[in-house]
C-alpha cells in the first residue's frame, strides 16, 4: 500500500472514531462485546472488545497522527528502496496499538502488547547498521521485561478465572499482580530505572520517532495503568511508589536534556519528562487529567519530531545542535512549527500543552502532596522551558557554524500539508479536548500566588537558559565535571544498562574459558604438543633458511684473520 493511500484511509478512520467517541460521550455509555470461545472446567475463555469514549478518542488521535506521519514519510523517505516495507510495518504497529486499546481481555491484549514490541524493533533497525541494531536489541530486551511480567500476571489471575480488566477483584495474589502490572507499564513508558532505551531508540527514522516514540508506544504503559486504575488505586504502595519514580524520571530527563547536543535525543528526553508528569498525575489519582495530557502531548510532540526531521533532512542529515543555526529564513514552515510545538511543550498560554499541564500542576498544589515532589515537579517544569528555549536558540537564532546546504526548503506538498494539519492540532487540540474531557470537571480553588507560580517558573527557566552561554555561568558549570557527566549520561543509567553491566561477566567468562576449557590438561596434551612442535619447527626453519649464504659468510670471516697473520 502506498503511504498516501494509507494516510487518507487512516484520516477517514480517525474521523469515524472521533464521531463515535463524541456520540458515546453524549450518552454516556460504553459497549462491551464478548464472544464465548471455549470452557475448560469452570474457566471460560472469551474474546472481548470494548468501545468506550476514552478509548475511541485515543484511537482517533493515534490514527490522525499516523495519517500525517505517513504523509510526511512519503516525501521524507522517497529515496528509500523499501518504502512499501516501511509502510506495512507502520500499519502493523498502528494495528497493534489499536488492539491494545480495544481488547480489555488480558490474554488477547497480549497480542497488541507483544505486537508493539516486535514492530517497534523492526522499525528501529530499519536502516540496518550496527548502531540501529544495537538500539533495537536494547529496546527489545528492556520491553521483554514488561512482556514477561504481563505473562506472569495472567498466570496469577488464574485464581480469578477471569482476565477482563474491569472484572479483576481482590485475592491473595492481588499485591503481586498490581506490582507486575505497574512494573510492566514502567518498562513500556521508560520510567526509572528503565529510561535509557528511549533516547537510544532515536536511531530509528524520524517518522518512526514521531509516531512510535512520542505518541503511541511510550504511552501504551500509561494507558494500561489508566485501564487498571480502579484496581491499582486500592493499594497505597502503588500511589507512593509511582509518585517517587515519576518525579525522579522528570528530574533526570530535564537535567539530561539541558546538556544533550543531539536534537532528536533532546526531544526524546522531553518525552521522557512528560511521561513522568503523566505518571505523577496518575499517582495523584487523577486519571482523567492523565488521559488529557496524554492526548495533548501526542499532538504537539509528533509535530515537534516532524519539524525536527525536516530540519535534519534539509541540513544534510546533521543532528548536532552545535552545527546548526539561522534555519528560520530558509525553512519558515518547519521553524514556525517547531516554535509552536516547543511553546506547547512548556505550557505557553492557549496552546495544546497549556490546558493539561497547567491543570496537573494546579492539582499538585491543590492536593498538598509531599513538599519534595512539589518542588521536583515545578523545577522540572522550569527545566522544560529552559531546554526548549535552548534548542530553539541553537537552531533558529544562533550564527550558523556549518557549511550552508543548498537544498534548504520545506515547500513540499506532503510535508507542508502534514505539518499544517499537525500545527492546527497543536494550537486548537488542547482547547477542543478540554471541552470534550474536562467540561463537567469540579473546579478547585488555589490562591493567587499559587496560580502565578507556574508561569513564573516557566519564565525563570527561560531566563536562566537565555543566560547559560555567559562565560561566568559556563565557568561555574565546568567546575563540576562529575555533575555534568552524570546528567549527560542520564544519571549513569546508560552505563549501568549497557556495556558496563556486561563487561565484568564477559571478562570472567573469558578467564574461565582459558583456565577450564582451554586449561592445563589441553595444554599438556594434544594442543600443547601441537604448539610446541610448531614453535620448534618454525625455529629450525629459520636457522636452515639460506644455509649456503651463511657458509660463505663464515668462510669469508675466517679467511680475514689468516690473511692478516700472513
Amino acid at each position: 500500500m502506498a503511504p498516501l493511500h494509507a494516510s487518507i484511509t487512516l484520516l477517514f478512520l480517525s474521523c469515524v472514531t472521533l464521531s463515535s467517541s463524541l456520540f458515546l460521550l453524549s450518552t454516556p455509555t460504553s459497549l462491551l462485546l464478548t464472544w464465548h470461545m471455549m470452557s475448560i472446567s469452570s474457566t471460560h475463555i472469551s474474546f472481548s472488545l470494548i468501545f468506550d469514549p476514552q478509548g475511541l478518542l485515543f484511537m482517533s488521535v493515534i490514527m490522525f497522527i499516523s495519517s500525517n506521519v505517513l504523509m510526511f514519510s512519503k516525501s521524507y523517505m522517497k529515496h528509500e528502496f523499501y518504502i512499501s516495507r516501511f509502510t506495512h510495518l507502520t500499519l502493523l504497529f498502528i494495528l497493534s496499538m489499536n488492539m491494545l486499546v480495544l481488547f480489555p481481555h488480558l490474554m488477547i491484549l497480549l497480542l497488541g502488547w507483544d505486537g508493539l514490541g516486535i514492530t517497534s524493533f523492526l522499525l528501529i533497525i530499519y536502516y540496518q547498521n550496527s548502531k540501529s541494531l544495537a538500539a533495537g536489541m536494547f529496546t527489545a530486551i528492556i520491553n521483554r521485561i514488561g512482556d514477561v511480567l504481563i505473562l506472569v500476571s495472567i498466570a496469577w489471575l488464574l485464581n480469578n478465572g477471569n482476565w477482563v480488566i474491569f472484572n479483576v477483584w481482590m485475592n491473595d495474589m492481588s499485591m503481586l499482580i498490581a506490582t507486575a502490572l505497574m512494573t510492566a507499564a514502567m518498562t513500556k513508558s521508560a520510567q526509572i530505572p528503565f529510561s535509557s532505551w528511549l533516547p537510544a531508540a532515536m536511531e530509528a527514522p524520524t517518522p518512526v520517532s514521531a509516531l512510535v516514540h512520542s505518541s503511541t508506544l511510550v504511552t501504551g504503559g500509561v494507558f494500561l495503568l489508566i485501564r487498571f486504575f480502579p484496581f491499582l488505586n486500592q493499594f497505597q504502595f502503588f500511589n507512593s511508589f509511582l509518585l517517587i519514580m515519576a518525579s525522579l524520571t522528570m528530574l533526570m530527563a530535564g537535567l539530561s536534556a539541558m546538556n544533550e547536543m543531539d536534537m532528536k535525543k533532546v526531544i526524546a528526553l522531553s518525552t521522557l519528562s512528560q511521561l513522568g508528569l503523566m505518571m505523577m498525575s496518575l499517582a495523584l489519582a487523577i486519571p482523567s487529567l492523565t488521559l488529557f495530557h496524554l492526548l495533548t502531548h501526542a499532538l504537539f510532540k509528533a509535530l515537534l519530531f516532524m519539524a525536527a526531521g525536516n530540519i535534519i533532512f534539509t541540513s544534510s542529515h546533521n543532528q548536532d545542535l552545535r552545527l546548526m543555526g539561522l534555519a528560520g529564513p530558509s525553512i519558515p514552515l518547519s521553524s514556525t512549527s517547531m516554535l509552536i510545538a516547543n511553546m506547547a511543550l512548556f505550557g505557553a498560554p492557549f496552546l495544546a500543552g497549556f490546558y493539561s499541564k497547567d491543570l496537573i500542576l494546579e492539582e499538585i498544589l491543590f492536593s498538598q502532596s509531599n513538599a519534595l515532589v512539589f518542588m521536583i515537579a515545578f523545577f522540572a517544569t522550569g527545566l522544560t522551558s529552559g531546554y526548549s528555549l535552548r534548542m530553539m536558540m541553537m537552531i533558529l537564532w544562533s550564527p550558523k557554524h556549518s557549511i550552508p546546504c543548498s537544498n534548504l526548503s520545506d515547500m513540499n506538498f506532503p510535508i507542508s500539508a502534514s505539518m499544517w494539519m499537525m500545527t492546527l492540532a497543536a494550537i486548537m487540540g488542547g482547547c477542543a479536548l478540554n471541552w470534550i474531557l474536562q467540561a463537567p470537571m469540579i473546579p478547585f480553588m488555589i490562591s493567587f500566588p499559587q496560580k502565578l507560580l507556574t508561569p513564573l517558573v516557566i519564565i525563570l527557566g527561560m531566563v536562566i537558559s537565555w543566560n547559560m552561554s555567559k562565560p561566568i555561568l559556563t565557568s561555574i558549570l565546568l567546575n563540576f565535571p562529575k555533575t555534568l557527566h552524570s546528567s549527560s549520561s542520564m544519571w549513569f543509567l546508560v552505563n549501568l544498562t549497557s556495556q558496563l553491566v556486561i563487561k565484568s561477566p564477559f571478562m570472567t567468562s573469558h578467564m574461565l574459558t582459558l583456565t577450564s576449557e582451554n586449561g592445563w590438561l589441553e595444554v599438556s596434551s594434544s594442543q600443547g604438543m601441537l604448539n610446541s612442535f610448531t614453535y620448534i619447527s618454525s625455529s629450525l626453519q629459520l636457522t636452515q633458511s639460506k644455509m649456503m649464504n651463511k657458509f660463505l659468510l663464515m668462510g669469508a670471516i675466517m679467511i680475514i684473520p689468516l690473511m692478516l697473520t700472513l
